[in-house]
């Protein structure tokens, strides 16, 4: 993908670029980062989808990845955003939808996947095969992490049937932190060690060379390393740069390569743009983005509950949270609360399970119903201040109008601005 392979160039000949690589599904926060791309002018919006929510079987969203290409690209059109400027991207392709499985088993899967996601289109592909299958000891040693990511690597090389200066870029490394955010309660992460994240690029390159893919080491852009941020149910471990700075000045003397920096979900914006600056050049957003579009539809939920008469209402949140406790897969492992402590881990905790909930039919049809209400009864100004202060600025701007749909994107709009700052500081 030679857009992206651009911006790291750019940025490793000194430019203060980065791009923002934006991982959800839900249909509102695609149409949202597109329309904020617009607005901006971005000449690339990143979007990825990771292997639990699409893949060969259809993951968690029902969608394979020729299913998501042509999701994104028909939002794409609708809202007037160029195709040609439109990146997809593969997120944490690897073994880990079938971790349950033996390694041999689940790195068939794994091949599979990550042919079906190149032969979709998508032109950035993270290799991830960092998770221990069932018969694997725990941890996996670095040396078979990297075998098995110069193995998806051919899968993916020999997918690939277009043009060569469109020929997939790939993301590496081994120390990749958990999707979706930390199970467990944080207080403060270890940085990667420099000289371990420059071991595991040499690593890479030197097993990529003997599986003759030296050609596709020459489009690796990037390596994921651990700056010490993350995000645990309520918390968020800031970005603190004098942490990093031995890791941010190891990565400046390879070639072509540049960190990719995961959870960076809720961190400031001061934080976001000092990641860049240090070289986390590619800012990895999924649940940050998604709780936005929570927080936006309860306020609507709170908005028809003041204006809409009860036998008419949607009741979105009711019927979401009833959904997630019928189905608890999703959720289980990750909270575990009693009561109305549970309740508010289900619908606010930073992790974001909810967003496996979105494409429930009872509550896509909930969600409906509730926009459908708020276009028969339009929220006044007033109402609209009170429960969504900065779609409020948006519509004071003229920037957003006072449908529901509307209301949501410019909500989820601010978090965006803030990435589209770090990664374009001079814009």
């Amino acid at each position: 993908m030679k857009a992206i392979r651009d911006i790291v160039l750019r940025h490793k000949a000194g430019e203060r670029i980065g791009v923002t690589s934006v991982c959800c599904a839900h249909p509102l926060a695609i149409e949202a980062a597109l329309r904020h791309a617009l607005a901006t002018g971005q000449d690339i919006l990143l979007v990825e989808a990771t292997c639990n929510q699409v893949n060969q079987d259809g993951g968690y969203t029902g969608m394979t990845p020729a299913d998501y290409r042509d999701f994104v690209r028909a939002i794409a059109q609708r809202v007037g955003f160029p195709v040609e400027r439109l990146a997809l991207g593969g997120d944490h392709l690897g073994p880990n939808p079938w971790t349950a499985l033996p390694a041999a088993e689940a790195m068939d899967r794994a091949e599979v996947m990550v042919a079906a996601y190149v032969r979709a289109g998508f032109g950035k592909i993270h290799l991830d095969c960092s998770m221990s299958c069932a018969d694997d000891p725990v941890p996996l040693p670095e040396r078979t992490i990297a075998e098995r990511a110069a193995r998806l690597c051919r899968a993916a090389e020999d997918a690939f049937e277009v043009m060569a200066a469109d020929a997939p870029v790939y993301v590496i490394g081994t120390e990749v932190p958990v999707p979706g955010g930390a199970a467990e309660d944080l207080d403060e992460l270890a940085v990667t060690d420099p000289a371990d994240a420059i071991a595991t690029v040499e690593m890479h390159r030197a097993l990529f060379a003997e599986a003759g893919l030296s050609a596709a080491w020459d489009r690796v852009i990037a390596t994921v390393v651990q700056p010490g941020v993350e995000f645990d149910h309520d918390k968020v471990v800031d970005y603190r740069p004098e942490r990093a700075t031995g890791l941010s000045r190891a990565i400046e003397p390879v070639a072509g390569l540049v960190y990719e920096a995961h959870s960076t979900d809720y961190q400031t914006a001061e934080a976001l743009a000092a990641l860049v600056r240090d070289h986390f050049a590619v800012l990895k957003v999924g649940p940050g983005v998604t709780f936005a579009l929570r927080e936006a539809l309860w306020a609507l939920d709170a908005i028809e509950a003041e204006t809409v008469p009860a036998p008419r209402r949607a009741g979105l949140r009711e019927v979401a949270l009833e959904r997630m406790r019928a189905e608890p897969g999703n959720w289980r492992k990750y909270y575990h609360a009693q009561g109305a402590a549970l309740s508010l881990q289900l619908q606010y905790s930073l992790s974001d399970r909810i967003r496996y909930y979105w494409p429930d039919a009872r509550i896509v049809a909930a969600q409906e119903q509730l926009f459908a209400n708020l276009r028969d009864m339009v929220p006044s100004l007033p109402l609209v201040s009170q429960h969504l202060p900065l779609a409020y600025a948006a519509v004071r701007a003229g920037t957003a109008s006072l449908d529901p749909a509307d209301l949501v994107m410019a909500h989820i709009a601010a978090t965006l601005d803030a990435y589209h700052g770090a990664c374009h500081p001079d814009a």
